[in-house]
């Protein structure tokens, strides 16, 4: 399972697998990602598509392969991989207490120094400026996805890593997802999506990967 292009390879898994107990989930799995790409991997359910996601995060070890990113391992380069990366889960993983843009501050504030003023844009991206003070408690299920969202752009990552972004998102919060990954590509950033809908970005280079 490959995908290819042109240019320098940026992101890439090698003969990658991965078992869960006495189940293989899979094996061979090789791809390259370049500037400008997103990769969208499929498949059906419990074929390892969030296992390899967390595997290329360097969260989880496959038993066999490697992922390279600058053409370094990145069992061998994890603080600047992780630098370099923004990782969505499909749980928003809030804390309830906190509000909107304190959870951000809370969120970036490990990784990188941001003004009040980069919170603020970037939950005004999403559509959060009037929920910023509101308690993560008290926000509904796709305002909470929002505000993970809000966490992408503030991040500043090159490599965004997004497990079903789409979901609890009305149409258009669906479609803020797409303009916010098109405009990622045309910075020639790179995303590497799990989703189990089409998406409807309109730039960059689309590349597939099915498991199972």
């Amino acid at each position: 399972m490959t995908a290819a292009g042109n240019g320098a390879a940026l992101l890439e898994g090698k003969g990658l697998e991965l078992w869960r107990g006495e189940r293989r989930l899979f094996t061979g799995v090789s791809f390259e990602l370049r500037a400008g790409e997103l990769l969208h991997i499929v498949g059906p359910n419990g074929c390892g598509k969030t296992s390899l996601l967390r595997v290329l995060c360097g969260l989880t070890l496959p038993e066999t392969g490697d992922v390279y990113w600058c053409s370094k391992k990145v069992s061998r380069n994890r603080a600047d991989f992780h630098a370099s990366t923004c990782y969505l889960g499909h749980r928003e993983s809030l804390k309830a207490d906190l509000t909107a843009e304190e959870n951000l501050v809370f969120q970036l504030g490990l990784r990188c120094w941001l003004s009040s003023a980069d919170i603020h844009a970037a939950l005004d991206k999403v559509g959060l400026t009037k929920q910023r003070s509101v308690p993560a408690r008290s926000l509904s299920a796709g305002q909470k996805r929002r505000v993970s969202l809000a966490r992408a752009l503030a991040s500043g990552a090159r490599l965004w890593i997004l497990d079903e972004p789409y979901t609890n998102l009305d149409v258009a919060g669906r479609e803020l997802v797409d303009q916010m990954m098109s405009e990622h590509l045309e910075r020639d950033g790179l995303i590497l999506l799990v989703a189990h809908q089409a998406h409807g970005v309109a730039a960059g280079v689309m590349r597939r990967l099915e498991l199972g």
